[in-house]
């Protein structure tokens, strides 16, 4: 299934492996053919390709990490954002916990966009990276987020996730500073099987790579012929999880697939053709046959953790047992037990809850193969609190209009709004010593919001949609997908840019300061030129509302803004 090398390998025009006597040059000349090498050198302002000075395309940050970050860059004399800088809304967008706090961070980060030219995501209409996707991603681009799932490489954007500081220090134009990193090939062939999903060939690779630390600090090339068996979706999917896998950042070639999806999200001009030079030389591989991957799941407390489902339900009470007693081993203050031995019953493995939301589970394709699951297959009497949060409203909108929002709701799982809660515990929290089975990025120690110095513990296992809702209609059982018989359906995507056509700040802010220049100006010159002052701004206006109808959201590779510039 997943085979590593450690030592290098040669990979011709992304797709044959070809020994080093076929390659026909040096490491050193080789290593300079990767997409990587493209990228990185092509940001880099260092003029040394083995100490790098980045300065990204653009930037992210969500309502917990911007308020911190942008006050930061205020007291050290930031007078406006010098490069696209998103503020999205998806982590306390509920506004239930600690008073009016909540909305006063959004309502300052409003205040921001408007003062220094970002774009504001007002609350429940995307997370933080499927907006990224839809609207800011850019073949051969770099993205810095303030998040660690920050990750677009299967769009062609090389994105990093990092501590605020270092937005901060964007912000301040200066730089990224990094040495060169080695870059590692994914090399993927085959094509998965039904039943399987994003989340199952993520946590095998993740599985393979984590403990010895493989891919540590590296960055990961997608390259292979199986690329073009995976739909936009399905490689979303698997890149956003590649920070479980401690790699520094990840980058996909890009294909046809890759064209018609910046052509659907009305940004054509943002596709170019990725794919390494000739012979490209990698530090190591990661080799993966899809067809051989199988339904996983990563137990608590880690998305290393990982098992296929099936070993799970053959040795359920050995391998519960041995997490019960480390839990107790490594918490011998807490005088109640975790648990997980008493989910393994005479009929299997008992589930409590499912959950399927955020950047890795609620894209279009997870939920509209999760509802046909739902609706098509064999159902078993039970219940298991189900729910389902789609990634932007973009994707609620389309999955209204294809029916999986009624499916959903017919099968009593109610569809709630683009939120990130569930992946970090400010949404549905599952009760004490439950059983929680999530496609979300982390699993970690009370992530799922349980209060251990308050009585309180829950387990969350990593699983991909499909089998989440193959343990659902199995009336709460531990079941992988690919054990029942379900109508595998058509899911072709239909974006609708109004939907996620969000307050672009950044041209408002141009537009008022625009105002008041021409205010001073008539305050200098009198009032006989005013006329004149008026007919032309008219016409200025008429040329700036032209140029906000087309899409204001989008940087170009090559042409993207000097820093110091807004757009």
């Amino acid at each position: 299934m997943i085979r590593l090398v450690a030592e290098g390998v040669f990979i011709k025009d992304g797709l044959e492996i070809i020994n080093e006597k076929e390659s026909m040059s040096s490491k050193e000349v080789l290593r300079r053919n990767t997409i990587t090498y493209d990228i990185l050198s092509g940001h880099n302002t260092s003029g040394n390709d083995d100490q790098l000075a980045i300065r990204f395309d653009a930037m992210a940050s969500h309502d917990i990490t911007y308020v911190g970050i942008i006050q930061t860059a205020k007291a050290s004399g930031m007078k406006t954002f010098p490069i696209p800088y998103v503020l999205t809304n998806c982590h306390n967008s509920l506004c239930a916990v600690g008073g009016t706090i909540n909305e006063d961070d959004h309502i300052f980060g409003l205040a921001a966009a408007k003062k220094y030219g970002g774009i504001y995501v007002p609350a429940h209409h995307a997370v933080i990276h499927q907006y990224m996707r839809e609207e800011m991603a850019v073949c051969g681009g770099m993205i810095l987020g303030s998040d660690s799932h920050t990750r677009y490489g299967a769009l062609g954007t090389m994105a990093i996730g990092e501590g605020g500081p270092e937005l901060v220090k964007q912000l301040m134009k200066r730089t990224y500073d990094i040495a060169y990193p080695e870059v590692v090939a994914v090399y993927l062939e085959g094509k998965p099987r039904k039943g399987i999903g994003p989340q199952d060939v993520a946590l095998s690779i993740i599985k393979s790579v984590f403990e010895s630390g493989f891919v540590k600090n590296k960055v990961l090339e997608f390259v292979g012929p199986g690329i073009e068996n995976l739909t936009i979706d399905f490689r979303n999917g698997i890149d956003v999880m590649t920070t479980e896998t401690t790699c520094l950042s990840s980058i996909w070639c890009t294909d046809e697939k890759v064209k018609a999806f910046y052509n659907m999200v009305g940004r054509p001009d943002d596709y170019k053709h990725l794919k390494p030079r000739g012979t490209a030389y990698y530090d190591g591989m990661v080799h993966v046959d899809l067809s051989q991957v199988e339904a996983m799941i990563a137990l608590p407390f880690h998305p290393s953790h990982v098992y296929t489902i099936a070993e799970v339900k053959a040795n359920a009470k050995a391998i519960f047992s041995e997490i019960d007693s480390k839990f107790k081993k490594e918490n011998p203050h807490l005088n109640f037990e975790l648990g997980l031995s008493k989910k393994v019953t005479s009929q299997g493995v008992r589930v409590d809850q499912g959950i399927i939301a955020g950047c890795a589970g609620g894209t279009y394709e997870n939920i509209a193969k999760a509802a046909s699951i739902l609706t098509t297959a064999k159902k078993v009497p039970g219940f298991i609190s189900t729910s389902v949060y789609p990634a932007s409203e973009a994707i609620h909108y389309e999955l209204v209009k294809n029916g999986s929002t009624g499916k959903l709701i017919e099968a009593g799982i109610p569809m709630k709004t683009a939120f990130c809660g569930p992946c970090f515990g400010a949404g549905d929290v599952p009760s004490h010593q439950a059983l929680s089975v999530r496609h979300t990025t982390r699993n970690f120690p009370n992530r799922e919001g349980s209060k251990p110095s308050d009585g309180q513990i829950a387990s969350v296992a990593l699983m991909d949609a499909q089998s989440i809702a193959a343990t659902v209609v199995s009336g709460g059982l531990l079941t992988a997908a690919t054990d029942i018989d379900f109508e595998d359906v058509d899911v072709a995507y239909s974006f609708n840019p109004l939907l996620i056509k969000t307050r672009s700040i950044m041209d408002l802010a141009i537009l008022i300061q625009v105002w008041n220049w021409f205010m001073v100006l008539i305050s200098q010159i009198g009032h006989k030129s005013v006329h004149w002052l008026i007919m032309f701004f008219l016409r200025w206006h008429q040329s700036f509302m032209m140029m906000l109808q087309q899409p204001t959201n989008s940087y170009r590779q090559g042409t993207h803004h000097p820093i110091g510039q807004t757009r």
